[in-house]
């Protein structure tokens, strides 16, 4: 006979214990320990049998080339590494309301020679028809189900033999194996992997949809995000328009790309040359604003940098940023204060990234101080004028990887000098003859061009 077996699993790290905790002692959340069932077999143990597979010499392995699925949208193709791979398991979460549902229907919708099943467990069939009349793709491809089982999902992909199918979300689904409420970690645990044996044995891709946690990390157990090939992050303030599609974890190519996006009424639409939408054309003679010339993945682009210092209103200056790393603004102020001199101890700084993009380039540090200094002295920066370089400890301007593209990158946009780290010649490339570089080796070097 069975004898069944109570456990308690946190429902956010997925710790065990015998009994129900009120803290976990694992990640520290209170009131998270959920019971579960389990049943233990106690009878006769039964010899595993052997597989059929041999270990085989790796060099004896014969590997085919796989044909990428194109999905008709060039970001998304990018941050995966050149399209789809079959049989690849990619997992995309995101902020609710983020536009999540509305980047994979719309993929699926503009895939017209692919059958794609969307399995939707959080809306019926009717909000999804909404959803794609909106977005006004070719549906004739595309089929639809409302469904909560995988037991019963199984049997929808068995019937219709769809060549992509869409999850949304796996926190919604349910198998029969596990007593569970759905979206625990049991739950979510169980039916990635049986979603992963299926994918792998019918060479069949699948597109999960996940909810995040209020940290921002992707919520159920750790080891879901070790289960799947491609873990996709869709980011973006809900006030602004633009998406960033960023690739935490990919197996099938590099996670440093970034795709794009502008979301409109009729969906999302490709971002190709983000640098003439996240740069303002009104800022002529306004101080506090600097254009940094930044990298992610191998996409250069122009960001515009805006900062504004003020005395003090309170006793404890204010240290604010959006969309910068604010131990980075920290540094920085820090340096500006003992190696350039200006006093900024007693001052509110804050600064943004317009757009509403996240930037982890060091090297916007440059245009990072040049703008708080541009805001503190009150005085505009060229418009004419953009900046790369990161800052070091004692003040020196380090050199930047791909200097070449970014020169490259301000000339196109119209920028007639550029302030760059003193790197070696054959670094920077062939010198533009319409646009002035200038090279410097401290911070002080570059105020004095900035604010002669």
């Amino acid at each position: 006979m069975a004898k069944i077996q109570k456990i308690y699993v946190c429902q956010n790290c997925g710790a065990h214990a015998s009994q129900e905790l009120g803290r976990c002692p694992a990640c520290g959340e209170w009131g998270t320990y959920v019971e579960e069932i389990v049943s233990k077999d106690t009878r006769k143990h039964v010899p595993m049998q052997l597989s059929r597979q041999k270990p085989v010499n790796i060099n004896d392995v014969e590997v085919e080339h796989e044909t990428r699925i194109d999905t008709r949208c060039g970001e998304l193709n990018r941050v995966l590494g050149g399209g789809l791979v079959p049989g690849s398991l990619v997992l995309i979460g995101g902020e609710p309301g983020i536009g999540k549902s509305t980047l994979v229907l719309q993929v699926v919708l503009n895939l017209e020679h692919k059958r794609t099943l969307y399995v939707s467990g959080e809306e019926s069939t009717r909000q999804l028809k909404l959803r794609a009349e909106r977005i006004r793709g070719n549906a004739e491809h595309c089929y639809i189900v409302s469904e909560t089982a995988l037991e019963n999902m199984f049997g929808y992909i068995e019937e219709l033999q769809p060549d992509i199918v869409i999850v949304d979300s796996i926190q919604t689904i349910s198998t029969e194996r596990v007593e569970a409420s759905p979206g625990s970690v049991s739950q979510v645990r169980e039916c990635a992997g049986q979603i992963l044996k299926y994918a792998k044995e019918h060479n069949l891709p699948f597109l999960i949809i996940g909810h995040i946690n209020k940290e921002g990390s992707i919520a159920g157990p750790k080891v879901l995000e070790h289960i799947v090939d491609t873990v996709l992050q869709f980011e973006g303030d809900q006030h602004y328009m633009y998406r960033i599609l960023r690739a935490i974890k990919n197996r099938f190519g590099s996670t440093s790309e970034l795709g794009i996006f502008e979301m409109q009424q009729n969906g999302l639409r490709e971002v190709a040359n983000p640098s003439e939408l996240l740069l303002s054309q009104n800022h002529e003679g306004l101080s506090g604003i600097a254009i940094a010339s930044a990298i992610e993945g191998i996409r250069p682009f122009l960001i515009e940098v805006q900062a504004l210092v003020s005395s003090a209103a309170y006793g404890v200056p204010q240290r604010s940023s959006t969309g910068f790393d604010l131990r980075r603004l920290n540094m920085l102020l820090a340096v500006l204060e003992k190696r350039a001199g200006f006093k900024l101890a007693q001052k509110d700084v804050f600064l943004n990234i317009a757009g509403g993009l996240k930037v982890n380039d060091p090297a916007i540090d440059l245009a990072v101080i040049a703008a708080i200094l541009s805001s503190s002295m009150d005085i505009a920066i060229d418009r004419t004028t953009c900046m790369t370089g990161e800052i070091g400890l004692s003040g020196e301007i380090r050199p930047v990887n791909r200097i070449e593209q970014r020169i490259a990158e301000a000339r196109k946009l119209g920028f007639k000098r550029i302030i760059v780290p003193d790197q070696p010649l054959e670094q920077l490339g062939r010198k533009p003859a319409d646009m002035e570089i200038i090279r410097a080796k401290k911070v002080e070097e570059a105020f004095r061009v900035l604010f002669k």
